[in-house]
């Protein structure tokens, strides 16, 4: 086919949230008898799952301190569910393991996920917590000062290549193109809005873009003419001076190379992902050594597509204004998990469970992880930054959120979703931000 010169709708971006916009903005016109597929064009300068969405370890869980995101994120396992076999997802079930000081939150979670009807159970104390772990989960479960345990019913995990496909599938059959290959390189902006996206392939007129661009969000933002940092007030009406508009994490995650198998529950099937927050001592399985006496966090399951244990631990920030985000992922030179994350890892799963005590030989040496891109209160924006420029920019959220796209479908056609309403930009103004959990994690 030739290279376009107009489309009316152009997606930018051919990952988790690019695709899901495409495919139920499509279903949407038609429905709405405004158009079709045809109308719409998928831009991505690599190609379909290259960029974050590719190297997701496909965690899907509700475990959130603010009650936006759990409703969020409550749409999207219900989306997950409905085609679970194609997009690769497996409803394990996730378990958030916390010491005392998250108990009060967890607390909190639990009783939100009881209001909108999402299946958890709570175990409290530390006593119940050990026999509850032991006899439902894993036998040798060892894990020290654990003093709440939410087990979700819901939730698990998903294969990320498989499940990006089949939304690539499925915006196709809908009269979608998908166009790799092509970067785009700025926006043409005429009386505020943008009339035509600039790419390496030549100009493309358009009515409306929506921008789904992961960690490259920073660059998109600056072709948008938008301030590279803002003051933020905060939720206790303090105003915070000149603060970066994207920080950016370095992910950390890696695979023990083990069957599968050994990963598996006390009945030999599939556990619930587990996630582990401590502030109990953390001592190297390698030599006894002391690795950290302050609160950490790892999560992990076992995988099939990762073939081995594949999890990971608290990202660390990338402190300087400029970050590299190419070459991306595994093929970065810098951002990548090393041997301390290894260390770290291997040795909080033999704190676990006593079947990975002399397991961090196990560990495949090979590139993992990736870069994540982080809004001023490390959540995400969903919001309309032109009136014809939709921008989706996840904060690294994103892979679990295969909802957001139909949110946004409908609200690029004028009808405004509540579920996105707490996520528009001008809560940084206002002061009406996220709160935040006592995870190590940013993202909780």
């Amino acid at each position: 086919m030739p290279f376009p010169s107009q489309c009316k709708y152009i997606i930018i971006g051919a990952g988790i949230h690019g695709l899901s916009t495409a495919y139920h903005l499509a279903r949407e016109l038609k429905q709405r008898g405004r158009g079709s597929g045809e109308d719409i064009l998928v831009i991505d300068k690599t190609g379909i799952g290259a960029g974050a969405s590719g190297i997701a370890c496909g965690v899907i869980r509700n475990n959130y301190y603010q009650a936006a995101m759990q409703a969020l994120m409550a749409h999207s396992v219900a989306l997950w569910e409905e085609d679970a076999e194609a997009y690769g997802y497996h409803p394990v079930g996730y378990m958030q393991i916390s010491p005392e000081s998250m108990h009060a939150d967890i607390v909190e979670i639990y009783e939100r996920q009881k209001e909108i009807g999402y299946t958890s159970v709570l175990i409290e104390g530390e006593k119940d917590c050990l026999e509850y772990m032991r006899k439902n989960v894993f036998e040798d479960w060892q894990a020290k000062q654990i003093t709440s345990i939410l087990h979700e019913k819901k939730g698990g995990y998903a294969h990320n290549a498989r499940s990006v496909y089949r939304l690539a599938d499925k915006a196709e059959a809908e009269g979608v193109r998908i166009l790799t290959g092509i970067a785009v390189t700025g926006f043409r902006i005429d009386h505020g809005s943008v009339s035509s996206v600039e790419t390496s392939g030549g100009r493309i007129a358009c009515d409306y873009v929506v921008i789904g661009p992961g960690p490259w969000i920073k660059d998109f933002w600056e072709m948008l003419g938008l301030p590279s940092r803002i003051d933020v007030r905060g939720l206790d009406g303090k105003v915070h001076k000149n603060l970066r508009m994207w920080t950016y994490w370095c992910l950390q995650e890696g695979t023990l190379g083990l069957d599968p198998s050994f990963g598996m529950n006390n009945e030999g099937e599939m556990p619930p992902v587990i996630h582990v927050d401590s502030d109990a001592p953390l001592v190297s399985s390698e030599d006894g050594s002391m690795i950290t006496d302050k609160t950490w966090g790892i999560y992990y399951k076992p995988d099939f597509s990762f073939k081995g244990i594949q999890g990971g631990t608290t990202p660390y920030l990338v402190d300087k204004d400029d970050v590299a985000v190419d070459p991306y992922g595994i093929d970065s030179p810098e951002f990548i998990s090393g041997p301390e994350f290894a260390h770290v890892w291997t040795s909080a799963l033999a704190h676990c469970q006593k079947r990975y005590e002399d397991k961090y030989r196990q560990y495949k040496d090979e590139p993992s992880g990736g870069l994540g891109a982080f809004s001023p209160d490390n959540f995400p924006i969903f919001d309309a930054m032109k009136p014809n420029a939709y921008v989706i920019a996840d904060s690294s959220h994103g892979y679990k959120m295969i909802g957001v796209g139909q949110l946004v479908a409908r609200e690029v056609l004028g009808e405004e979703q509540e579920l996105l309403r707490p996520f528009r930009f001008s809560r940084y103004e206002t002061g009406d931000l996220l709160p935040e959990s006592h995870s190590p994690f940013p993202w909780s």
